[in-house]
């Protein structure tokens, strides 16, 4: 998947065949204004205020307690760019949007757009990483308002995701014991507990994300069967035997390979014979520039917020072949475009 600048009209058409248009101030100001028109608009509750209806940018300033003249250059930015649609001198949200844009519907991301602003931050480093090639140890700068949010981000990213993987992961109907490394907001567990009766699991996170992330848990109402513990995976031990399913998902991007390959091994002795290690990542292409744009700037961003970044199916593989385990195929999600979950049995 591939953002690009779309033309409008003839003129813009021809300009793009031609090479005649600045495509890189399209892929920056533009996209970067755009992105940052967005992210305002969530934070402002801009987007929850127009609900369903159609408003003047009067009526939604006096409702947001924001400047009116400044209202309407945002709302004119976010008609421009199909957020919004203008008609008689009001303003309203697409349908297509509701479900991303609107906190009545599960599957929105308003939470991961004003974690965005954090990240906005984050990435205004790229220059200096690029420079020193140190990146930002971000787990140990992040702090316990940017945690809450980080974690409500991810779970909005894992609605949909969750639920498809259940669906698509089998498991024995009598899996009993999941260790779900860096669960969070629980949501994985939740879904595959759901759908195995007999399955409990323990969510391994660090001390400081426990306590919101508990909380997202408890209120899916299956507090009895995903439990929380602190600790450290790169440290802990995880134990001999126990588990018919260790997880993992999107963290293996922040460890070294020797670190995965550590961590492999430890899950290896961690489960029980048949159980299964399953690591869910954005993946990297074999070759620069394969898998597309998802593939290539996650793995940038993944790079300067911690000390490694997105991996190959192979590379993955390869831990897990190293703690003996034999490898199966990788599960696709139509909702994550570019990740995978690489899963291998003891």
């Amino acid at each position: 998947m591939k953002l690009k600048a779309v033309p409008e009209n003839l003129l813009e058409r021809v300009a793009l065949a031609l090479n005649l248009a600045p495509t890189p101030m399209f892929d920056t100001q533009i996209a970067f204004t755009s992105a940052r028109a967005i992210m305002a608009a969530a934070e402002l509750d801009i987007f929850e205020t127009l609900g369903k209806s159609s408003r003047t940018f009067k009526e939604i300033a006096n409702s947001c307690k924001t400047h009116p003249d400044a209202t309407k250059q945002l709302l004119d930015c976010l008609a421009g760019i199909g957020y919004l649609k203008w008609s008689k001198e009001t303003y309203s949200l697409r349908p297509k949007y509701y479900k991303w844009l609107l906190k009545d519907y599960p599957s929105n991301i308003i939470a991961k757009l004003r974690f965005q602003l954090s990240e906005w931050n984050w990435v205004g480093k790229m220059e200096d990483y690029v420079r020193t090639g140190e990146p930002l140890d971000l787990h140990s700068v992040i702090n316990e308002t940017e945690w809450a949010n980080y974690q409500q981000g991810m779970r909005d990213l894992s609605v949909n995701a969750s639920k498809e993987l259940a669906a698509k992961m089998k498991l024995p109907a009598n899996t009993s014991r999941m260790l779900d490394i860096g669960g969070s907001h629980g949501l994985y567990s939740i879904e595959l507990c759901k759908k195995y009766p007999s399955l409990s699991s323990t969510i391994l996170e660090l001390p400081g994300a426990i306590n919101s992330a508990s909380i997202m848990a408890a209120q899916a109402g299956l507090g009895d069967r995903v439990q929380y513990k602190a600790g450290n995976a790169l440290i802990d031990e995880l134990g001999e035997g126990i588990y018919d399913l260790i997880m993992i998902n999107n963290v293996v991007h922040h460890f070294t390979e020797a670190q995965n390959i550590a961590l492999a091994q430890k899950v290896g002795r961690a489960l029980k014979p048949g159980g299964k290690y399953a690591v869910g990542e954005v993946i990297r292409g074999k070759k620069p520039g394969e898998g597309g744009a998802i593939a290539s700037v996650v793995g940038l961003y993944f790079s300067l917020t911690s000390e490694s970044g997105t991996w190959s199916v192979e590379e993955i593989s390869s831990w897990q072949q190293k703690a003996g385990l034999k490898p199966q195929d990788p599960i696709s999600l139509m909702t994550l475009p570019g990740w995978r979950m690489v899963m291998a049995t003891k």
